[in-house]
């Protein structure tokens, strides 16, 4: 035995465990993963932002410059044009604000498919016709580019805490292999079908919201004209099966008059301009969606464009009498 006692025994160097290694490789894997980010609005500005969080190598694009700098201060990178971002990029995220907008960018003369290369992934998140994103699809299977169409609902409170709903149409193997990046987006994410079908989805969720917005308004002008609450009347009302996300954040801000624009009146318009031509294709009766639509159209006119969603509410004030008309 050695002089001074037997000899000290060390602990087994630890092993990485497989959860570690795969962490790692996770990480790796995302830091050397390049997004191109095309559109920074109210939408696509925490989502870019987000990537940059969860790791990503984020390059970002906008029409207007001034709406880059949050992505900088991210610490993403800018780019001077749409595909100077999407050059060399593995994956190119479009968040545009209508079909129009996403052709161009995309099919158009310098459009970002031209400098795409073939196995890298088109993920259009904006609100388009089904008919586009089909078009989309196709155009990017002859290039040999993945393309997925994956529109989301939450609203800018939805984008900023990463918490969106995103509804992906498209193949299963492109699905699968974008899922890291819209894990760092969102809370429920779902495969819904080949391309176009999550723009179906959406449209149905459009035609949803306004609906639900239309109902709300028109509740709260009906308890207000008998004199009740609304404020305690929304509380109870919340808490019973009349209770929904648009009554949670939408409400407050409603009965405050503040319609600051978290999704604008403008965008929405379009949106259920696309539901009623996608009903009128398909041969489908929405009788309820189309008369939403009648109301957002008539508060659109009104100037109210810019105004939250929420400011459907003026509508139905005005139509009863009630109310004062908010500054658009």
């Amino acid at each position: 035995m050695p002089r001074g006692g037997p000899p000290r025994r060390h602990p087994p160097r630890r092993g990485r465990t497989e959860t570690e290694h795969r962490h790692d490789t996770q990480e790796n894997v995302m830091s050397t993963h390049t997004i191109a980010f095309i559109g920074l609005g109210v939408m696509g500005g925490p989502m870019a932002a987000n990537l940059v969080r969860a790791g990503f190598d984020v390059v970002g694009y906008n029409r207007s410059p001034q709406r880059a700098q949050a992505l900088t201060a991210a610490g993403g990178r800018v780019a001077a044009s749409a595909i100077e971002a999407a050059t060399g990029a593995d994956t190119v995220i479009t968040m545009l604000p209508d079909s129009p907008d996403v052709e161009s960018v995309v099919l158009g003369e310098g459009g970002v498919l031209e400098c795409m290369r073939p196995g890298s992934l088109l993920v259009d998140m904006s609100t388009i016709r089904p008919d586009v994103a089909r078009r989309l699809a196709e155009t990017g299977r002859d290039s040999g580019v993945r393309v997925l169409d994956a529109p989301v609902s939450g609203g800018e409170q939805g984008a900023v805490e990463a918490k969106l709903s995103i509804m992906v149409g498209g193949e299963e193997e492109a699905f699968e292999a974008a899922r890291p990046v819209f894990d760092a987006l969102g809370t429920t994410v779902v495969h819904v079908g080949p391309a176009g079908a999550g723009q179906t989805v959406k449209a149905a969720n459009q035609l949803i919201v306004a609906g639900v917005i239309g109902l709300v308004s028109e509740a709260l002008v009906f308890v207000d004209a008998h004199g009740v609450d609304p404020d305690q009347a929304v509380r109870v009302l919340a808490g019973g099966l009349a209770g929904s996300t648009v009554l949670d954040r939408k409400a407050a801000s409603m009965l405050a008059r503040d319609f600051t624009p978290g999704f604008r009146v403008d965008l929405h318009h379009k949106d259920l301009g696309i539901v009623t031509a996608a009903a009128r294709e398909a041969g489908v009766a929405i009788p309820l969606g189309g008369l939403v639509a009648t109301l957002m159209g008539s508060l659109r006119a009104q100037g109210h464009g810019a105004l939250d969603h929420s400011a459907l509410l003026l509508e139905l004030e005005r139509m009863s009498g009630r109310g004062e008309t908010a500054d658009s």
